[in-house]
């Protein structure tokens, strides 16, 4: 089995959907969300070649986003703002450790997320 040469990978919801209806990352700040991790990351030395971004469609918890996932921990995080960008790149994706107050816990009965 191919084994990346990320250490981590990051996914953020850019997904966007039409006015009126459910809401989405995309129309909540996850275009700009991303931007800044690309930006906080391609200006690090060592995590530019340690960790990946990737914008993405829905990733399901459409009513509390913009929402993101880092693998391989599988730390969801929820409500997140570009203002948080520097404390998850520094915290979680430099130092390991997730950031507890952004982090997101499924609830297994909400199948909306």
């Amino acid at each position: 089995m191919p084994v990346s040469r990320f250490r981590r990978h990051v996914f953020i919801c850019v997904n966007r959907r039409p006015e009126g209806g459910k809401p989405s990352c995309g129309a909540r700040g996850g275009k700009a969300l991303l931007a800044g991790f690309v930006r906080a990351v391609a200006g690090d030395a060592r995590l530019c070649h340690e960790v990946a971004v990737t914008g993405t469609q829905c990733l399901g918890p459409c009513f509390d986003g913009p929402t993101m996932v880092v693998y391989p921990e599988g730390a969801w995080y929820a409500g997140v703002t570009a203002s948080d960008v520097d404390e998850i790149v520094r915290e979680h994706l430099a130092g390991g450790n997730p950031v507890k107050r952004l982090s997101y816990e499924w609830d297994p009965d909400d199948a909306e997320g």
